[in-house]
């Protein structure tokens, strides 16, 4: 590649290869496109042959303050059992702009599939069009009634975990920060990937991955401006989970993050700072990727390693909570 940018090194043959696509298919970035047209040219489309098939996936309807959001329940166990499962609420990415249950389907169905947990999927309402706090709100209300639906979906109420990817993994962090602060019944863990936890942009990765693929540090002040409003003053824990005073008595968490990615700092930075609250931390990089290959599920070898990670971290979740 003429020109390389200096990260282009780190980058593995495959997510090399896959850059240079992105550069071809996004002509103008994702702030220039706005979100209707990034929308438009990003969001997945149903799967007609899925890649991993399980015994049961159900579209819902979730009640919230707001009036309803569609989710996706994804279990691999079969029907005729009768034993409660353990589940994990998952929130896509997408910059809270971008993103579907669509888009993160095969995620989901992988997590069930590999983990024996059932997966419920949220479709939270996008910015700017619902700005802060809307897609907490859902989030929030969502949670609270699958606690309450549990046992009529075959889900264990004392074992819900959150997670998410992004834009997801900073809603998973906010609402444990959430019902912390109201008291209320902790999800038992939260898988967290390459979340974006801060507002402040001046770690290194802002800067050394300035120009990364998929998600620049432009993309990245943009996709926040359309959350929060461009006059927001800052500072909300609840938008951007860093700022929290204390991170003491949240749940466990699992965070993941890739090397070539501005989020990855933020993501790494708020490991710690849990590590140092005295919640157990598990953290991994995966070398050779840049932002965004959580969910690209056939495309990245690293993907499929997170994927297995996340899957024999819920089962070691799952048994100490037994």
């Amino acid at each position: 590649m003429n020109d390389a940018p200096s990260w282009w090194h780190l980058l593995d043959d495959q997510a090399a290869a896959v850059a240079e696509v992105l550069g071809h298919v996004l002509q103008k970035s994702l702030s220039e496109l706005g979100p209707e047209q990034a929308r438009a040219l990003v969001d997945s489309p149903p799967s007609t042959d899925p890649i991993t098939a399980l015994e049961r996936v159900d579209q819902l309807t979730v009640n919230t303050r707001a009036g309803s959001i569609e989710a996706r329940l994804y279990s691999a166990c079969n029907a005729t059992e009768t034993s409660a499962a353990p589940a994990l609420v998952y929130l896509h990415g997408g910059g809270f702009v971008l993103g579907t249950l669509n888009g993160a389907d095969e995620l989901c169905r992988a997590i069930a599939a590999g983990s024996g947990w059932t997966v419920v999927s949220l479709e939270y309402r996008l910015a700017p069009e619902n700005p802060y706090p809307a897609a907490l709100e859902d989030c929030v209300d969502a949670y609270a009634w699958l606690l309450r639906s549990a046992p009529e979906l075959g889900i264990d109420p004392g074992r819900i975990a959150i997670g998410g990817d992004s834009a997801g993994g900073n809603l998973a962090a906010a609402l444990c920060l959430y019902r912390r602060e109201e008291g209320s019944a902790l999800p038992i863990a939260q898988v967290l990937a390459y979340p974006a936890v801060d507002d402040t942009f001046t770690r290194p990765s802002w800067s050394d991955f300035a120009d990364a693929p998929l998600l620049g540090a432009a993309e990245g002040r943009w996709f926040w401006e359309q959350y929060v409003g461009a006059g927001h003053p800052g500072g909300d824990p609840l938008a951007a989970p860093m700022r929290a005073e204390s991170l003491h008595g949240l749940p466990p968490a699992l965070v993941i993050t890739a090397e070539v990615d501005p989020i990855r700092d933020d993501a790494e930075a708020y490991a710690q700072r849990l590590r140092e609250a005295g919640i157990p931390v598990s953290s991994t990089r995966y070398p050779g990727v840049f932002h965004g290959f959580f969910t690209e599920v056939t495309v990245f070898v690293q993907a499929e390693q997170a994927i297995a990670e996340v899957c024999q971290y819920l089962r070691r979740i799952g048994e100490d909570i037994d």
